[in-house]
C-alpha cells in the first residue's frame, strides 16, 4: 500500500495493477484481476488535487510462440475485465502478430537484452494506425549499465521507424526507490531519442490514449472525449462586430 501512496506523492493520478502471465515458468490461466478495494482500505487523494488516484487493472502476456497468441483472441470473460492489455512479443514474427492482428492496447519493447530483430515500417505503421501504443521501461535503465545501454539502444531503434509516435515510458518498478517522477522520465525519453513534446506526451497524452483504447476494446463501440481549444486574441478580434471593434481600437 505504501508504494502506491509514494506513487502519487511523485505527482501521478493513476496506476496499473500488473498481472504477467508467461508460459516459459508454468501453463498458466488468465485469472479475474482483483478489485482494488480489496487490496487498499481507502485510495489516497492525488497530491495537489481533492480527486482519489485511480487503479486500473493491466494484463501482460509474454509470448514466445504463436500458439500463445490464441490466449489473447479467445473470448475469455476475464479478458474483457481488464483495463489494459499488454503483448511482450519475444520474435520478430511475434511482433508483426501483435502489430497487425493482435486485439491489444500496448505491445511491450524488450529493453534488458539485445533485440533479436530489426523494427520494420509496415508492422509499426500499422500498429500507430490501430492505435497501439509501444511500451519502453525505464527502471531496468536506472539499475544496471548494461540494461542502459540496451534500453537506449533499443529505444533508439524503434524511434528511428516510429519517429516518436504512440511511445508510452513506464517502470514496472517493484519498489518505491525505482520510481522517478514524471518530469525525471520525460528527461528520461530524451535519451531514447524523443524530442521534449514526445517525451512529455509518453507520460502524460499518451499513457491516457491507451487507456481510451482500452476502454474502447472492452466495449466494442467507441470512447469520444473532447478537449477545450483556447481561442487565439486573433480570432476573438474577428469575431467582433464592427461596432464593437471601432469602440476597442478607439
Amino acid at each position: 500500500y505504501s508504494y502506491y501512496v509514494f506513487t502519487f506523492s511523485v505527482g501521478y493520478s493513476a496506476v496499473a495493477l500488473n498481472h504477467v502471465i508467461d508460459f516459459k515458468e508454468k501453463k498458466q490461466e488468465i485469472v479475474k484481476p482483483v478489485s482494488p478495494s480489496e487490496l487498499f482500505p481507502s485510495l489516497p487523494i492525488v497530491q495537489g488535487t481533492s480527486k482519489r488516484i485511480k487503479v486500473l487493472t493491466r494484463l501482460t502476456v509474454v509470448v514466445s510462440d504463436p500458439s500463445h497468441c490464441n490466449l489473447l483472441r479467445s473470448t475469455s470473460a476475464n479478458i474483457r475485465l481488464y483495463d489494459i492489455i499488454a503483448v511482450f512479443p519475444k520474435t520478430e514474427k511475434l511482433f508483426h502478430i501483435a502489430c497487425t492482428t493482435l486485439d491489444v492496447d500496448l505491445v511491450c519493447i524488450n529493453v534488458t537484452e539485445k533485440l533479436p530483430f530489426y523494427f520494420r515500417r509496415p508492422p509499426v505503421n500499422m500498429a500507430i494506425d490501430r492505435g497501439i501504443y509501444f511500451e519502453l521501461l525505464y527502471t531496468p535503465a536506472i539499475k544496471d549499465s548494461t540494461m542502459r545501454r540496451y534500453t537506449i539502444s533499443n529505444a533508439v531503434s524503434l524511434m528511428q521507424i516510429c519517429k516518436g509516435k504512440n511511445i508510452v515510458i513506464s517502470s514496472a518498478a517493484e519498489r518505491p526507490l525505482e520510481l522517478r517522477g514524471p518530469y525525471d522520465v520525460a528527461n528520461l525519453g530524451l535519451l531514447f531519442g524523443l524530442s521534449e513534446s514526445e517525451a512529455k506526451a509518453a507520460v502524460s497524452t499518451n499513457c491516457r490514449a491507451t487507456m481510451l483504447h482500452g476502454e474502447t476494446r472492452k466495449s466494442a463501440c467507441g470512447v469520444v472525449y473532447t478537449v477545450k481549444k483556447p481561442r487565439k486574441v486573433e480570432e476573438e478580434e474577428t469575431t467582433l462586430p464592427a461596432c464593437k471593434k471601432a469602440k476597442t481600437q478607439a
